[in-house]
């Protein structure tokens, strides 16, 4: 599996406990992260294609109203990648503080 984006790894770690709508990831992301990740509705619903194609995650609802509002949610499959990468992540940070230790001393 290859490195997975800012924006597509903040998309699955939102989805990871509930089901939320386009509008709620945004604003979980921007609440989890006290402002600092923002993603633009764009960015958004590319990502959220992206994942549905790659079965990551799917919709669980879709309300009838004119603006056809999905409620989406992680699989399985989303929660083990999701892992994959979050330990790629640890891995990282462990490989940086040697590095970097070595040189402080």
């Amino acid at each position: 599996m290859n490195p997975m984006s800012e924006s597509t790894y903040l998309v699955l770690l939102a989805l990871y406990h509930e089901p939320l709508h386009g509008y709620g990831i945004i604003k979980g992301i921007e609440k989890v992260s006290g402002g600092t990740f923002i993603i633009a509705p764009g960015t958004l619903y590319g990502v959220l294609n992206n994942l549905q194609k790659q079965k990551l995650i799917e919709t669980v609802q879709q309300e009838k109203d004119s603006r056809k509002k999905k409620t989406y949610c992680i699989t399985e499959q989303g929660k083990e990648a999701l892992h994959v990468e979050f330990n790629r992540f640890r891995n990282m940070i462990n490989f940086t503080k040697q590095i970097l230790g070595e040189r402080e001393q």
